[in-house]
């Protein structure tokens, strides 16, 4: 049985919370360990082009066709053709940042 598969496309707000995130990280612990989580973030949106429809549904982000999916290093939304990345953030961010995710058009 063959997985279903979809193109994965990113948004520049991905890219600048991406580089935001590293940076903190470097800042925070040290530059290996900021490598360390870019690489792993990096591994796992390379498997959401098959995975896609493993991360639990955005609890901010509400719809009947359930397109926002969380992958816990970010979020992303599910259209049928493609799977676009729109931010990388932190967890603890309140809802309202969120829910800007939605707007983001790519």
């Amino acid at each position: 049985m063959e997985k279903e598969s979809r193109e994965v496309i990113y948004s520049d707000f991905y890219f600048s919370g991406l580089k935001t995130i590293y940076l903190y990280g470097k800042d925070t612990f040290d530059k290996s360990a900021a490598d360390i989580f870019i690489h792993e973030l990096s591994s796992h949106i390379r498997n959401l082009s098959y995975q896609f429809l493993s991360h639990p549904e955005c609890r901010y982000l509400l719809t009947k066709r359930k397109l926002y999916r969380n992958l816990i290093f970010g979020s992303y939304r599910i259209t049928p053709a493609r799977i676009e990345i729109l931010r990388a953030f932190h967890g603890s961010r309140s809802p309202s940042v969120k829910r800007t995710s939605r707007s983001i058009r790519l």
